[in-house]
C-alpha cells in the first residue's frame, strides 16, 4: 500500500532541510527560492515500537518495519495558481500525494532569505492555504462548464454532480478548503473524481529553531501557526529541521543518547511520520515468526480478507481463517503458547474489521 505526504511551503521554509532529515538523504538544500525544481521522493520506515518488542521475542532472520513516502515539493509563491514560479507543476506534483505536509517557517535569520522579508507564520500559511483553494476553484468552474449543459437537459447524474459543484463553488470562494465542507458517502465518491488539493489532509509543521523548539507553547511564531491549524482542526507538529538533519546522521543508539540528553522521548520526525500516517487514517496489523516479523499497513475498516490481500493477493483469494491476537497481549505474556494457553488466541472470519496492532496468521487454499 503505497501512500505519500507531500512537503510543501513557501521557498527558504526548510522544506529540503526537513526532507534531509526523513530520509537520510541529500535533496540540495540552498540559500534561494526554487533549490528543489524537480520533487525528490524517499521511503522512511514508520517508527513502531511494536516491532521491536516482536523481534526481541522470536528472534526472526528478518525484522520489516511498515514504510511510508515522502516527497519533497519545490517551494510556492503567491501566484502559483496563476501559474507564478513555475505554479502549475508544482500544484501537479501536490495533487499527486495522499496527504500535505505544510512546512511553515516559525524562526527569525537575518542570514536567510524569506520571500516576503518578514516572519509571519499566519501570513505564510494563509498564502499557500489560498493558492490552494484557487487552484481548486478553477478546476471546479472548469467542471461546471462541462457538466452545467448536461444537468439542464435532465441527465440524472450531471444533475447530482451539479448539486455537489453547486455547493464547492461558494465554499471555495469563501476562503475554505474543500475538506471543510461535509458530504455524504456518494457525494464524496463524485468528489474523489476532482482530485482536489484541499481535499487533502493536512500537517502543520512548524520548523523551529533550537532555542523556541526547547518550548513551543512559549513560541510567539508557533502559537500563531497553531491558531491557523486549531481553526481547521489540522494537526501541528513542532521540529528543528536542522536538528533533525544532524540526527539523522547519528546511528541508533548515538541518535537515542542525543535525544535523552535534550529531554525529548522522540525526535520530531519520528512525531510526524506518525501524524502522516495517521492523517491518511491508516493501521498497522503485525506478523510475527522465527524467519520474519513485520508491520503491514492497512486502512482502517478493513476486513480480515482484505488485509490478508496486503501480504499477497492469493492470501486473499483462497482466505479461509485469519488467527489473531493482541499485540498487548504477547507482550505481557511472551510466548505464543502462553497466549494460546490464556485464550487470548482467537480465530475470525471474513467478516473480522482488523484492529491496529492485531498479530495475524492467515490461512487460505488457492
Amino acid at each position: 500500500m503505497s501512500l505519500t505526504a507531500g512537503i510543501v511551503g513557501l521557498p527558504n521554509v526548510g522544506k529540503s532541510t526537513l526532507f534531509n532529515a526523513i530520509t537520510n538523504s541529500q535533496a540540495e538544500a540552498a540559500n534561494y527560492p526554487f533549490a528543489t525544481i524537480s520533487p525528490n521522493v524517499g521511503v522512511v520506515e514508520v517508527p513502531d515500537a511494536r516491532v521491536k518488542r516482536l523481534s526481541a521475542l522470536f528472534q526472526p532472520k528478518k525484522t520489516i518495519y511498515t514504510t511510508f513516502e515522502f516527497t519533497d515539493i519545490a517551494g510556492l509563491v503567491k501566484g502559483a495558481s496563476r501559474g507564478e514560479g513555475l505554479g502549475n507543476q508544482f500544484l501537479g506534483n501536490i495533487r499527486n500525494t495522499d496527504a500535505i505536509c505544510h512546512v511553515v517557517r516559525c524562526f527569525a535569520d537575518p542570514n536567510i532569505t524569506h520571500v516576503e522579508n518578514s516572519i509571519d507564520p499566519k501570513r505564510d500559511a494563509e498564502t499557500i492555504n489560498l493558492e490552494l483553494i484557487l487552484a481548486d476553484l478553477q478546476s471546479i468552474e472548469n467542471r461546471i462548464a462541462k457538466v452545467e449543459r448536461k444537468a439542464s437537459s435532465g441527465d440524472k447524474s450531471a444533475k447530482e454532480e451539479m448539486a455537489v459543484l453547486s455547493r464547492l463553488k461558494p465554499h471555495l470562494e469563501a476562503g475554505n478548503p474543500a475538506r471543510s465542507l461535509e458530504f455524504t458517502e456518494d457525494e464524496k465518491q463524485i468528489v474523489r473524481n476532482y482530485s482536489l488539493l484541499t481535499m487533502k489532509p493536512v500537517i502543520y509543521v512548524a520548523n523551529m529553531d533550537d532555542e523556541g523548539f526547547a518550548d513551543p507553547q512559549a513560541n510567539e511564531y508557533y502559537q500563531a501557526l497553531k491558531t491557523v491549524a486549531d481553526a481547521e482542526q489540522a494537526n501541528i507538529v513542532p521540529i528543528c529541521a536542522r536538528l533533525e538533519e544532524e540526527l539523522s546522521g547519528l546511528e541508533p543508539e548515538e541518535k537515542e543518547a542525543f535525544l535523552e540528553d535534550l529531554g525529548l522521548p522522540e525526535s520530531g520526525l519520528d512525531t510526524l511520520i506518525q501524524a502522516a500516517y495517521s492523517a491518511l487514517n491508516l493501521c498497522t496489523f503485525l506478523t510475527a515468526g522465527t524467519d520474519e516479523c513485520r508491520a503491514w499497513t492497512f486502512k482502517r475498516g478493513m476486513k480480515a480478507p482484505d488485509c490478508a490481500g496486503v501480504i499477497h493477493s492469493d492470501f486473499k483469494r483462497g482466505f479461509i481463517r485469519a488467527e489473531v491476537y493482541a499485540f498487548d497481549d504477547i507482550d505481557k505474556l511472551e510466548t505464543e503458547q502462553a497466549v494460546k494457553e490464556a485464550g487470548k488466541l482467537r480465530v475470525e472470519g471474513k467478516d473480522y474489521v482488523v484492529q491496529d496492532g492485531d498479530v495475524m496468521h492467515f490461512r487460505f487454499n488457492v
